[in-house]
């Protein structure tokens, strides 16, 4: 869901990656627009690339403080453009997106339980030269006995772009109610690309052979090893606020990355 920002926004929090390029951007921010604690900031200013705003958006998940990136890294695909003139009328202009993550529940092979969120993709991925062998079930209902691949993603459509393209998945408009299931490198069955499916599903994955063919589970950077099986379900009851300018938003970032050849 969108909405435009009101012109009550005035306190900025900023944060950074570790570069120097991004550091200096935000030790000059900071001089010229002041710098709030983001508890108490209206906006916080991410200067960086995509793994600094992925990391942002999780740290700050369910604080109801919206995120606008401004792209000191290198494919910033989830950043506005660096500009330092204008900075506050900008981000009052700007457009919200709310995202809901996904909630991954692993089981290893000791019986262990983990939990994580996800707002790019969940995958899983063969920890040794061996394919994986994988059973993958929708709502209850198995609809592939095997899959043998390296690897399977649960993906959303903030993260269509990701991970999710690298694997030939398909790209999702962000206010689609879809989520992208899509193999790794698979080899049977041999005509099987992935699936969309509602965003309301439930996605079970179970790992066969996991002694002998052994997997890892990521929810985004979190990773679990030797996993038996991964239930993976979009969670709405948390949600992190992205801010892009509304010349170039993520509707139209999803169609340039569509036509680009």
């Amino acid at each position: 869901m969108t909405s435009p920002q009101g012109k009550f926004i005035e306190k900025l929090a900023f944060v950074s990656s570790r570069t120097a390029e991004a550091k200096a951007a935000r030790d000059h921010l900071a001089t010229l627009y002041g710098d709030t604690p983001a508890k108490a900031a209206d906006v916080i200013v991410a200067l960086g690339g995509d793994g600094l705003m992925l990391q942002t958006m999780h740290r700050f998940m369910n604080s109801h403080v919206p995120i606008y990136g401004m792209n000191r890294g290198s494919v910033g695909f989830l950043m506005n453009e660096y500009a330092e003139e204008g900075l506050l009328d900008r981000i009052r202009k700007a457009v919200t997106t709310t995202i809901h993550p996904l909630l991954m529940e692993a089981v290893d092979i000791d019986g262990e339980v983990y939990t994580a969120r996800a707002i790019n993709e969940v995958s899983m991925l063969r920890q040794t030269y061996q394919a994986a062998k994988l059973k993958v079930t929708v709502d209850t209902r198995v609809r592939l006995e095997e899959l043998i691949c390296d690897g399977i993603l649960v993906s959303t459509p903030a993260g269509s772009t990701a991970y999710n393209l690298s694997a030939h998945g398909p790209l999702l408009p962000i206010n689609s109610p879809l989520l992208a299931l899509t193999p790794i490198s698979p080899f049977r069955p041999r005509r099987w690309r992935g699936a969309l499916l509602p965003n309301r599903s439930n996605v079970r994955i179970d790992v066969l052979e996991p002694d002998k063919r052994p997997v890892s589970a990521a929810a985004d950077h979190i990773e679990i090893r030797n996993v038996r099986s991964v239930s993976v379900a979009e969670d709405w009851d948390a949600e992190s606020l992205i801010m892009f300018d509304p010349d170039h938003g993520w509707d139209e970032r999803i169609l340039t990355e569509m036509f680009r050849y």
